[in-house]
């Protein structure tokens, strides 16, 4: 595999190469590149998602991997071609399913998803898997919120007074969890790590956690994350290959899950949608591409290399 410089370097090439490749869903001009996993596990996966792509669940973030970092989270878009990828992506494999913090509905809202043609194979598991939106029938099913959170909401504003109160630091209810920002405050990294021990604090008193971010933290219920919901989700599907792309902290037990499975004999293949504010996920990554843009141009590749092995076939 090289050393870790060696890989690094590897990977800046790769990522670099994924920028200058057109992202539009409806390109034909997608570059080799585009498909280089960096690693033989990554190869591996990548020649098992190919070989059976009817077995091969797709797992998705959303911000930071499906949408682009924006200051206000309300305001965050699905890229302009994550939609069109998709709906060339989803009926080609098993499932594509959308794994965040935020509630279901607010993903499926921010995505585009509804009515979309294309999706029946798509589903969103909101709050970390607590909730869950299906494509195919547009239902959603979720189970009571934990009550810690509305003793959190309660109690947030005094601990966040108490701390500093810090100028620019906002607060998010997401119904099942309740969310810091701190990138618009005059010092975002200050206010973030000044913050993290008072909102633990209140989390475990209360029940909760504390699940770090990209200049945010989101106080939640236990027992759920990223990597619980992609398991659960590839063992229900019975699927025999899966990728899962993120950007940021709150992924990296779906890169850990991932690992597991590799283990369990179901070939993994890890994507990081690159970021100079969070290097975790590209240290532990098969393939780095270059933001929103660089995975609606994988999504696109992939739909496209499905195609064309099936043409060959027949």
């Amino acid at each position: 595999m090289g050393t870790p410089s060696e890989r690094d370097s590897e990977r800046t090439r790769t990522s670099a190469s994924n920028s200058n490749s057109n992202s539009n869903s409806n390109s034909e001009t997608a570059s080799a590149p585009v498909l280089a996993p960096t690693t033989p596990e990554g190869r591996t996966a990548l020649a098992a998602l190919l070989a059976d792509p009817r077995h091969t669940v797709v797992g998705l973030d959303f911000d930071g991997t499906l949408a682009p970092i924006v200051a206000d989270p309300d305001r965050a878009r699905a890229h302009e071609g994550a939609v069109p990828a998709l709906t060339a992506l989803a009926p080609e494999v098993r499932a594509v399913a959308v794994i965040t913090g935020r509630p279901a509905p607010v993903a499926v809202r921010n995505g585009g998803f509804e009515g979309a043609e294309g999706l029946d194979h798509l589903v969103v598991l909101g709050h970390y898997g607590a909730e869950r939106w299906d494509a195919a029938t547009g239902t959603l099913s979720a189970p009571p919120p934990h009550p810690g959170v509305d003793a959190v909401r309660t109690e947030l504003p005094g601990v966040l007074a108490a701390a500093g109160d810090w100028p620019g630091t906002w607060t998010e209810d997401k119904g099942r969890a309740v969310a810091v920002h701190t990138r618009r405050a005059d010092d975002p990294q200050g206010a973030f790590d000044a913050l993290r021990g008072p909102l633990g604090a209140l989390a475990a008193r209360h029940g909760l956690i504390v699940e770090p971010g990209r200049l945010v933290l989101e106080l939640r219920p236990p027992g759920v994350d990223k990597g619980v919901a992609l398991t659960e989700y590839v063992r229900e599907t019975g699927a025999r290959a899966v990728l899962y792309a993120g950007d940021d902290l709150g992924d990296l037990p779906a890169f850990a899950a991932v690992a597991a499975l590799r283990k369990e004999g179901v070939p993994g293949l890890l994507v990081c949608s690159g970021s100079t504010e969070v290097t975790e996920l590209a240290e532990r990554a098969d393939l780095v591409v270059d933001g929103p843009a660089g995975v609606v141009a994988l999504l696109d590749a992939l739909a496209q290399a499905i195609r064309t092995d099936r043409e060959g076939q027949g």
